[in-house]
């Protein structure tokens, strides 16, 4: 057990033996580990993801543009298991030097390029394809707000409430009780917001809510980090589970969250997708 008066050495040193779900691929370097180029498909944008929240985010964005009619869209989605480290291969580090997912190669053009950050993705999605982003300054400012709220409040979310109550090798209440805190300040903000719009930036679906709802809907249906529905009172957010309700029934935001998912029941899970003849005999529904 770790001594919870730890006191800080005056030179932080690395231990690799420090415990944790994650212990075994952590490290405080960065770049590849293994030369192993990244495999290409045949669409025009090339996915690289795995089906946490970030990942899905694109996803969604990605069968979203598809359900419009934006032929363009077309993807291949390539699973990356950060569990198993394959974020650090020579490949996927050339077109994330963060080796974080997701990360997107634009091949439609001329040159291919690299787009990574999931916010980023997002942008470059809305204004590539003219969609989920308006174009008036003060709505798009509003949109983009609240996109980037998201970009903000997601390592509190994931590494700071998540790690502490779900994936450390010890449970310790300080941790627990701050980021716990801090989550339901998150929800507080999005309940407040949705108790005035439809939508986080207004009446319209946008970008806004294709960043939120992958990391607040899982809350709400009681699917992420054990009993954290429960331990949280989440229903209490009761605009933030309206919201989140109406978006899981878009028909994109069903198929998006099931690609490079590698976990669950099996008619819910799809390793790599490549075009929407890959989401035949799955189980789309995501009622909660």
């Amino acid at each position: 057990m770790a001594d919870p008066t730890y006191t800080p050495p005056e030179v932080w040193t690395y231990d690799a033996e420090n415990g944790g779900r994650f212990a075994n691929i952590n490290r405080p370097t960065a770049g590849a580990r293994e030369e192993k180029a990244l495999p290409v498909g045949d669409n025009p944008l090339q996915l690289h993801s795995l089906a946490t929240p970030n990942g899905v985010k694109v996803t969604i964005m990605l069968e979203e543009l598809l359900e419009k009619g934006h032929t363009g869209a077309e993807y291949d989605a390539f699973t990356v298991n950060i569990g198993e480290g394959q974020q650090f291969t020579s490949g996927f580090v050339g077109i994330n030097p963060n080796s974080k997912i997701p990360a997107l190669e634009d091949r439609s053009g001329d040159t291919p390029f690299r787009v990574f950050e999931s916010g980023a993705i997002l942008v470059h999605l809305a204004e590539k394809f003219g969609e989920f982003l308006p174009t008036d300054p003060a709505a798009r400012a509003e949109v983009l707000s609240w996109v980037f709220w998201q970009v903000g409040t997601g390592p509190f979310i994931g590494g700071g409430f998540g790690h502490f109550y779900a994936y450390a090798p010890e449970k310790y209440e300080y941790p627990i009780n701050r980021y716990a805190m801090e989550v339901k300040r998150i929800f507080d903000v999005a309940d407040k917001r949705l108790g005035e719009t439809r939508f986080l930036a207004g009446d319209d679906y946008t970008i806004a809510d294709i960043a939120n709802f992958p990391w607040l809907a899982p809350f709400v249906a009681g699917t992420i980090y054990n009993e954290a529905k429960t331990f949280l009172s989440i229903d209490e957010y009761t605009n933030v589970g309206r919201w989140a309700r109406e978006i899981a029934q878009r028909p994109g935001v069903q198929r998006g969250r099931l690609v490079n998912k590698v976990w669950g029941d099996e008619d819910q899970q799809m390793p790599e997708r490549h075009s929407a003849k890959d989401f035949e005999g799955k189980n789309l529904d995501f009622t909660f």
